[in-house]
């Protein structure tokens, strides 16, 4: 009788790392499909307001050091969010680049 209860209790406490394994996976695809619907649904509107301004914001954001200087900051760290929305690619020009935004936004905004 001892016997068996031991193995029970051996059989209800072992590690099962196939379950560990499909849990973090599903919650890694749950915040992945999460980030994609805040990003599509959430933060692309906000660019719709003023598409325009937030571009040239980007260009001064990549080709400035203080594109804010002593202004503002809030309109700046709104157009940087965009920039990991959609990064630059390593040998991607500056110009090619903000028209790739641009394109984006369009897309997005209609």
């Amino acid at each position: 009788m001892r016997k068996t209860n031991i193995q029970n209790q051996e059989k209800k406490a072992s590690f099962h790392p196939l379950r560990m394994v499909l849990v973090i996976l599903a919650l890694l695809l749950f915040i992945s499909f999460a980030a994609q619907w805040y990003g599509r649904n959430i933060t692309m509107p906000r660019y719709c307001n003023d598409p325009v301004g937030v571009i040239e914001r980007v260009r001064e954001i990549l080709t400035d050091k203080e594109p804010a200087g002593n202004g503002d900051r809030k309109p700046y760290i709104i157009a940087a969010r965009l920039t990991f929305l959609l990064p630059r690619e390593s040998d991607e020009q500056l110009d090619h680049y903000i028209e790739r935004l641009q394109r984006h936004i369009d897309q997005q905004c209609r």
